[in-house]
C-alpha cells in the first residue's frame, strides 16, 4: 500500500509540472488570451465537469500551493533551490532515457546518458548541472510523449481532480513512466519519505517559480479554464515535437529571471 502511494505522489508531481509548466508559455500568448467561444471545436465532451473540477483544484491551490510555495522560496535561498531542483531532475534520466529510446531518438538517448553520467559524478550525485555547460542541454520525454510519436491521438480532453489535465494518452503514459522509473523499484518504508519528498518538492518549486505567471493568467484571461486547457495542449504538442515549448524546459524562463537579481 505505502508503495502504490508513493508512485501516486510521484504521478501526481509529474502532473503537477506539466500544468505549472504550461503557465510559462503564457508569457508568449498574454496579447490573446483564450476564451470560451474561441474554444468551441476542441475535443472536451466532458467539459461540464471539467470545469467543476478546475474550480476545486483552483481553490485547493490558493488555500495550499500558493502558501507553501511562497514559504519555500521565501526561506530556501536561491542557490539551494537550483541544487535541489537539479538534483531531482537528475533522478528522472532513466525514464528520460527509456521513453528517447522507444521512440528511436539514439541521438538523444546519448545526450540523456551522458547527462546523467557527468551530473552523478562531477555535478556531485547531480546538485550541479556541468553536463549543460559541457553542450549537452537538458530535455524531457515521457511515456505519453512516446505514445503519440507512434500515432496515438490524444482522446478527449479531461481534467481530474488533484491530478489536473489529463488526457487519455498522457493518463495511460503516466502508469508507464511510474511502472519504469527505478525510484518506484526500491522498497522499505525509509525510503517511502524519499520518495514523498521527491514528488512535492517538484510541484511546490515549480509552483513557486510561476506564481506571478499563473496569477496573471487568471487576470488577464477571459476564460482561465480555456486558458490553461489551449496552454497545456500547446505546450504538449511541442513536447512531442521537441520543439521550444517542452514544458519540462519551460521554467528555467523563470530561473534566468532570478538570476538577473
Amino acid at each position: 500500500m505505502n508503495t502504490q502511494f508513493s508512485q501516486g505522489m510521484i504521478e501526481l508531481c509529474r502532473v503537477g509540472a506539466r500544468l505549472l509548466g504550461c503557465a510559462a508559455l503564457a508569457t508568449t500568448l498574454m496579447a490573446a488570451p483564450a476564451s470560451a467561444q474561441e474554444t468551441n471545436d476542441v475535443n472536451d465532451p466532458l467539459e461540464e465537469i471539467n470545469r467543476v473540477f478546475f474550480e476545486i483544484n483552483n481553490i485547493a491551490d490558493k488555500a495550499v500551493m500558493v502558501p507553501v510555495a511562497t514559504l519555500y522560496f521565501t526561506v530556501v535561498p536561491r542557490p539551494a533551490r537550483r541544487g535541489i531542483r537539479n538534483f531531482v531532475r537528475n533522478l528522472n534520466s532513466p525514464v528520460i532515457l527509456a521513453n528517447d529510446i522507444m521512440q528511436g531518438e539514439g541521438r538523444r538517448a546519448g545526450t540523456t546518458l551522458t547527462r546523467f553520467v557527468i551530473n552523478s559524478t562531477l555535478g556531485v550525485g547531480g546538485i550541479f548541472d556541468p553536463a549543460s555547460n559541457m553542450g549537452y542541454e537538458r530535455h524531457f520525454e515521457d511515456f505519453g510523449q512516446t505514445l503519440a510519436v507512434h500515432g496515438m491521438s490524444e482522446g478527449p480532453y479531461l481534467f481530474l481532480p488533484v491530478l489536473g489535465p489529463s488526457p487519455p494518452r498522457d493518463l495511460a503514459g503516466r502508469v508507464v513512466d511510474a511502472v519504469i522509473d527505478p525510484i518506484n523499484w526500491v522498497g522499505g518504508d525509509d525510503f517511502q519519505y524519499f520518495k514523498y519528498g521527491r514528488a512535492a518538492i517538484r510541484v511546490v518549486d515549480l509552483r513557486g517559480q510561476n506564481l506571478d505567471t499563473l496569477d496573471e493568467i487568471e487576470r488577464t484571461s477571459i476564460d482561465y479554464y480555456a486558458a490553461v486547457r489551449s496552454l497545456y495542449r500547446q505546450s504538449r504538442d511541442g513536447a512531442i515535437r521537441n520543439g521550444e515549448f517542452d514544458f519540462e524546459d519551460l521554467p528555467d524562463l523563470a530561473d534566468d529571471f532570478e538570476d538577473d537579481f
